[in-house]
């Protein structure tokens, strides 16, 4: 009886991997959920043109982004890549996300509120960080 208990919990626990089901949270349990976002610096020519792509904001490769609870507390960081993708495994919740200062770029982005629904970002609907390359 105790080898059949012991076959059917290793069976469970083969199926229970690879069924797909979110991976434990940093954050204390619960599933998480994939949160993507972009950095990017601007302006980048003192006078910009509509429609002039050279001027377009450029990526932010290596910004460091500290993810906090809404209600205060430091649960991950996530450093941007150098196309400034970035992206974070988070569960549903309200949180802040905090850029921090990037060397040759003036002070630091505006702190960003997020809230992770079931599903996904729910507000805002994309995360795009800028920060200032103070070219006027």
């Amino acid at each position: 009886m105790r080898y059949l208990m012991a076959a059917f919990l290793a069976v469970l626990l083969v199926v229970t991997g690879c069924s797909g089901v979110a991976a434990p949270s940093a954050t204390g349990g619960g599933s998480t959920l994939t949160v993507s976002g972009s950095v990017h610096a601007g302006p980048i020519c003192p006078v910009e043109r509509p429609g002039d792509s050279g001027c377009a904001p450029r990526p932010v490769d290596g910004a460091i982004i500290v993810i906090e609870r809404a209600a205060g507390g430091e649960v991950t960081r996530v450093t941007s890549a150098a196309d400034g993708s970035f992206s974070v495994h988070l569960a549903p919740g309200d949180y802040r996300l905090v850029p921090q200062p990037v060397t040759n770029l003036l002070g630091t982005a505006p702190a960003l509120s997020v809230t992770v629904g079931a599903t996904g970002i729910t507000e805002p609907t994309t995360i795009d960080i800028r920060y200032d390359t103070g070219i006027r």
